[in-house]
């Protein structure tokens, strides 16, 4: 409402020779609010408004198409300045809202407010899972209280209080009354801890008809119903619901960039890679002299390291070691600290005393930017690997592989060397299978202020 006010100011004070133009864009920045509610619809009551920018651009699109018909058939010039204005601070406003909503929502729920209590219902391996995937992330719209274990026979998880049980597949009970027995169940456990949701876990019996019938139950008394399908780190824009007879049906779509999305992948990092070369060219100037001068052997490092499906490349940095260090890695890997094939050491001792400045605030990682021109890396993606990383790599690990390595990425910005191997693998992977280029644009942003904190860096 707020920016539907001041774009029919605006529109007033721009429009002040035109009553009929400021009558037109005044009423659609009055019907604002209809319009966005009607393309992007009611948001949901769990997750929120999950698309902060298609949504309003299409609403936007809308009233452009309407006004452009309207102005056409009454003789109205509304396509003009006054229009432009008003258009911009509608979309403009409406984004920076979301933006700041979901900004909160994220800072709170990060605390551990603004979430609904839940109930997790499925097989004891079912709930113990799901605990596992939730804490995988600080910030998540349910909070846990309880659960209502159906018995297969494995111990239920002691980190959340067992409510209620649900015996699995009587012989011989009757299917309509044991439906309504194990519904009427869930229901109870769910009053019992005051739940406002229920999520049903992966492998669990509430399925087809008996799920509907919980959701009707639950539905009746206020309760929310979730389903969760086991499937991690997906982000919402590859999945897609369909249906086919009665059934529903999940999409889950790939990304992988081709086409025109690679066109622009490639363009924004040879572009941006050149003018930050040109900008800090003194500054890499005067590191390279630095690291010369302070300790005999050559300025740039060079490595081997393995890109894009397999293909190896000679990686470039600014020397931050003694020149014999690759000579002494062998005598140095029982005192490592890391849990993988990554070799990391926090207190390494073959690090030069300017090795460890330029290691701090990721300065030695700036001659990548020529392998980001030479089309071997890009300025965001997975971790560039050495060939006797890959060597040990299972197959779940080498799915790396499918993306180009990158200057940085989701492990530069959320730890670092402070990782343990799954979970730098685990982020690498989340990076790979749900690529989109404005979440390369975000990793950017967030990397300055990674790199300013140095944190993890070693």
């Amino acid at each position: 409402m707020l920016t539907g006010a001041v774009a029919l100011v605006v529109t007033a004070v721009l429009s002040r020779s035109r009553l009929d133009v400021a009558v037109a864009v005044g009423a659609m920045a009055v019907a604002w609010p209809l319009v966005l509610t009607a393309k992007t619809g009611r948001a949901d009551r769990l997750f929120g408004v999950r698309n902060t920018y298609l949504d309003v651009l299409r609403a936007l699109a809308a009233v452009v198409a309407v006004l452009a018909v309207a102005g056409a058939l009454f003789s109205i010039p509304v396509l003009g300045t006054a229009f432009l204005v008003a258009a911009a601070i509608l979309a403009g406003g409406s984004i920076a809202v979301r933006l700041a909503v979901r900004r909160k929502l994220r800072r709170l729920r990060a605390l551990g407010r603004a979430t609904r209590r839940t109930l997790l219902v499925g097989p004891a391996s079912g709930v113990a899972a799901a605990l596992d995937r939730f804490a995988q992330d600080g910030e998540h719209p349910l909070s846990v209280v309880a659960a209502c274990v159906e018995d297969d026979g494995t111990e239920p998880p002691s980190s959340v209080p067992v409510v209620g049980t649900v015996v699995r597949g009587l012989p011989g009970h009757d299917d309509a009354l044991r439906d309504e027995e194990i519904v009427h169940a869930v229901r109870l456990a769910a009053q019992r801890v005051r739940a406002r949701t229920v999520c049903v876990t992966p492998g669990s019996e509430f399925t087809g008809d008996r799920l509907r019938a919980l959701s009707w139950m639950l539905g009746d008394i206020g309760i929310d119903l979730v389903t969760d399908l086991g499937l991690s780190d997906v982000a919402p824009h590859r999945m897609g619901l369909g249906s086919m007879g009665s059934s529903v049906l999940l999409h889950v779509k790939q990304v992988r960039p081709t086409g025109l999305r690679l066109a622009a992948k490639v363009a924004t990092d040879r572009v941006l890679a050149a003018l930050i070369l040109l900008l800090l060219s003194p500054l890499l100037l005067a590191i390279g002299v630095a690291v010369k001068v302070t300790d005999p052997g050559p300025a740039i490092y060079r490595q081997v390291r393995v890109g894009r499906d397999g293909l190896f490349f000679t990686m470039l940095k600014f020397r931050t070691m003694y020149v014999d260090a690759d000579q002494r890695r062998a005598e140095l890997l029982d005192s490592a600290d890391g849990d993988g094939p990554m070799f990391k050491m926090r207190h390494d001792p073959r690090i030069t005393r300017i090795g460890r400045l330029l290691r701090k605030y990721s300065l030695d990682e700036l001659p990548q930017l020529v392998n980001v021109l030479r089309g071997e890396m890009s300025l965001v993606g997975p971790r560039p690997a050495l060939p006797e990383e890959v060597a040990t790599y299972d197959g779940t690990a080498r799915r790396r592989l499918a993306a180009i390595p990158g200057m940085t990425g989701l492990w530069q910005v959320s730890g670092r060397s402070n990782l343990t191997w799954s979970e730098t693998v685990r982020l690498d992977l989340r990076y790979v299978d749900n690529w989109s280029y404005g979440d390369d644009l975000q990793l950017l942003r967030r990397t300055a202020k990674a790199v300013v904190r140095s944190t993890g860096a070693y």
